[in-house]
């Protein structure tokens, strides 16, 4: 999965559709946006940070799980078997990216427990009080389908695909942009050396103020429509 954080315009729209997609409970985000403000002012931007599970080539949540619920398929995604997952927790401390979630308490559902949605598919791959995580909607992949999330982000901000296939999309976007920007991937948290399957593009440019035709707190217009009419008396 590659973010390209240029084109994050954190409309949350991923956030919505994977949570419809899976029926999650109430308080629980397979896909989250961090909305974050960097720089020092008055060179200042807000950057939206997309995050997910990582599904890691070496992920401390398998290695930490006592029950062996977690397993690696052929093609790289981590699930959590939910039928084995005893919620001892131990998978959450040990995710360094916060992206696996458990609920001890009674949980309220997205959608109504009766709904034909919930019985019928929900239920059947979510269990209660047992750890959750992102999926890369395997059930979809399954059916050569893309994830709810990168369907529905509305500026192709989220590539997936096979990243040892050179005529991926995933593959042919990250060398397009090396190529047109100079941009290579990056991973979060590179310090917790889990070779997370996840990568980001960064943005493209530092955007200061001056780049958007303002100078200082207040701009330039009033200074340019002065120049524009001094020169019209001329």
């Amino acid at each position: 999965m590659l973010i390209d954080l240029t084109r994050c315009i954190g409309c949350d729209a991923c956030t919505l559709a994977c949570k419809q997609e899976n029926g999650t409970p109430y308080d629980t985000f397979f896909a989250r946006v961090l909305n974050v403000e960097a720089g020092t002012y008055p060179d200042v931007k807000r950057v939206y940070i997309p995050v997910l599970c990582n599904h890691c080539d070496d992920a401390p949540c398998l290695k930490s799980c006592p029950n062996k619920a977690i397993v690696r398929r052929p093609d790289g995604i981590v699930l959590v078997d939910q039928d084995r997952c005893r919620g001892t927790g131990a998978c959450v401390s040990a995710c360094p990216y916060g992206n696996i979630i458990l609920h001890r308490e009674e949980e309220g559902w997205y959608l109504d427990e009766n709904e034909a949605y919930e019985q019928d598919f929900v239920k059947l791959r979510m269990k209660e009080n047992v750890a959750r995580k992102c999926t890369y909607c395997a059930h979809r992949v399954d059916q050569g389908l893309q994830p709810a999330c990168v369907v529905a982000c509305p500026t192709t901000a989220r590539i997936f695909g096979d990243l040892e296939d050179p005529e991926s999309d995933v593959s042919t976007y990250i060398e397009e942009q090396k190529e047109q920007t100079g941009r290579s991937p990056f991973h979060l948290l590179p310090e917790a050396e889990t070779k997370p399957a996840g990568c980001y593009l960064g943005t493209m440019a530092e955007q200061r103020p001056s780049t958007l035709g303002q100078s200082d707190g207040i701009g330039d217009a009033k200074q340019e429509e002065a120049q524009r009419t001094q020169r019209g008396q001329k």
